[in-house]
């Protein structure tokens, strides 16, 4: 995963590049392989929840998810924590530096 986040003012700014073949029915199908794609995601900052997503096979492969919250949740050097789970139950987790 790919993560960055920076503070803004009073939003934090935050881009998360998930690797992922994000394969959905149809694709599965055609190659006859078992369908797979994220099906959650999450990021959090001193253990509170600051975005939660349940998505769905309509994302690209290697999705980019964006997104805002408010800076008061956290600071400089805290860290981010986002992590998602596959529809095979496959989890990653992975962090990074609020800048």
């Amino acid at each position: 995963m790919r993560i960055k986040a920076k503070i803004k003012g009073d939003v934090v700014q935050v881009k998360v590049m998930a690797k992922h073949d994000m394969l959905t029915y149809d694709q599965a199908k055609k190659k006859g392989a078992e369908a797979n794609f994220i099906t959650h995601i999450n990021a959090k900052v001193n253990d509170k929840v600051v975005y939660d997503a349940s998505t769905s096979q309509f994302l690209s492969k290697d999705p980019l998810f964006q997104f805002k919250f408010k800076a008061s949740a956290a600071k400089a050097g805290d860290k981010l924590e986002v992590t998602w789970v596959d529809l095979k139950g496959k989890t990653e987790t992975d962090s990074k530096e609020i800048k």
